[in-house]
């Protein structure tokens, strides 16, 4: 097999540029290559968790997605690269149930290749992190949390019918943007539950949710003021949060910080740090602190051949001599970037001269359904403008929108709008089996 430009990860960021360049070039020069068979976007996996989002009405196949935006879609992880060849291994892929094969592994040659493959939870060599946490990295992950919150919960809600003194304790490691919506949505998940079978449960009583935050203040790259906004509606649905907490050890019930307090868990979330995958280190390519592929201002991999890289998995400094931050906007901005530079490329014409430069339009975060707080940023640099409540929750909704357009057109993402809010009103409000 063979494409002239080679996009492995279907991300937010890897799959706007294989849509955007697919619509313009078309499939013979087009692929992308995911070890998944559909997308979602990753800052609603809370939603998937929390039960809010069932993910089978969520997700986007990308087969569908290559058809309507003219790419090459194939399935299976990245495994290996041959620079000097010029191509990727392609690992195979097995049935999830009776492990057979069912593609085999293959070799895909390119003349340009773009890596956007992510990001993957850093666990900073916490002792029992990675063993007795739930990273919400991709959908299995928030499906694995989501099932066994559900169980936990009907065995809470059994005990109660017995007259036994019980509750459910879900900690969370991590205060920042993905550990303050999953609290902020399990709260308002755990009273949606309530209404639908669990009668005897009392939401703040018998689901404590704890928040564990190693820096003096949640939401710590935010300005301050949208930090306090986000801890007064935290504290209103009775999550309690600990600041200025470093964990030391996670075990299979509890977890301890460097203070010896010990906080009971029955459910634990690692939302503390990302890293690159170790998968990068193993290909050849220049790597960065941290692991990512190190990039030039141009998202050129530092040493490579008509090799480039975007989204999390890259470390950037951009055209302003500043570090890209690991964030959805990011991607999408640097995919717009690299569409055109393979537009120019495609045309015989020379790459772009200027470089790429990340620009933060301000930071939004969903505390629940019907409320959200972030900062705005201006044209003029510093500036920031406050943000909170209904207004707020309805400039974060459009994120996910504009995500879609950029995938699906306006028509298509309009539609699928107005089902999604016909669906969610014929629907329980929670995911239940």
């Amino acid at each position: 097999m063979r494409s002239d430009i080679v996009i492995v990860g279907g991300g937010a960021g890897g799959l706007e540029l294989a849509c955007k360049l697919g619509r313009k070039l078309g499939p013979t020069k087009v692929t992308l290559v995911d070890s998944r068979l559909y997308h979602i976007w990753k800052p609603s996996l809370h939603e998937v968790a929390a039960g809010t989002l069932d993910i089978h009405q969520e997700g986007l196949s990308y087969a569908m997605l290559a058809h309507d935006n003219g790419f090459n879609f194939v399935l299976g992880p990245m495994t290996g690269l041959d620079e000097a060849g010029q191509a990727i291994e392609i690992g195979a892929v097995y049935s999830a149930t009776e492990h057979d094969e069912v593609l085999p592994a293959r070799r895909l040659a390119y003349t340009s290749l773009v890596i956007a493959i992510g990001s993957t939870s850093n666990y900073f060599g916490v002792p029992g992190a990675q063993e007795h946490s739930i990273s919400l990295n991709a959908t299995e992950d928030a499906e694995r949390f989501r099932l066994r919150m559900l169980r936990l919960m009907l065995a809470v809600e059994q005990q109660r019918e017995e007259g036994r003194e019980t509750g459910l304790d879900v900690v969370i490691i991590g205060g920042g943007a993905t550990g303050v919506e999953l609290a902020a949505e399990l709260r308002e998940a755990s009273g949606a539950y309530a209404r639908y079978g669990f009668a005897r449960m009392d939401v703040k009583r018998d689901v404590r949710i704890t928040i564990l935050e190693g820096a003096p203040r949640i939401l710590a790259p935010l300005p301050e003021r949208v930090s306090n906004a986000a801890l007064g509606l935290l504290n209103k649905r009775g999550i309690r949060v600990v600041s200025d907490c470093r964990v030391t050890a996670i075990e299979s019930d509890k977890v301890l910080d460097a203070n010896g307090n010990v906080y009971p868990a029955d459910l634990c979330v690692w939302a503390a740090g990302i890293r690159a995958p170790e998968m990068l280190g193993k290909l050849g390519l220049q790597t960065a602190r941290g692991g990512g592929l190190d990039v030039d201002s141009h998202l050129r991999v530092k040493g490579a051949k008509a090799i480039w890289s975007l989204g999390d998995c890259a470390v950037c400094i951009d055209g302003n001599g500043l570090p890209v931050p690991p964030r959805a906007q990011a991607a999408h901005q640097q995919a717009d970037y690299l569409v055109a530079t393979f537009l120019r490329m495609d045309k015989g014409q020379p790459a772009l001269s200027a470089p790429y430069e990340y620009r933060d339009y301000g930071s939004l975060v969903s505390v629940g359904q019907n409320t959200s707080v972030g900062s705005l940023m201006g044209s003029l640099r510093g500036a920031s403008w406050f943000v909170q409540g209904g207004i707020a929750r309805l400039m974060y909704a459009s994120l996910h929108l504009m995500h879609h357009r950029a995938v699906m057109g306006i028509t298509r993402t309009g539609l699928l709008a107005v089902a999604r809010f016909l669906i969610r009103r014929s629907t329980p409000l929670v995911k239940l089996h």
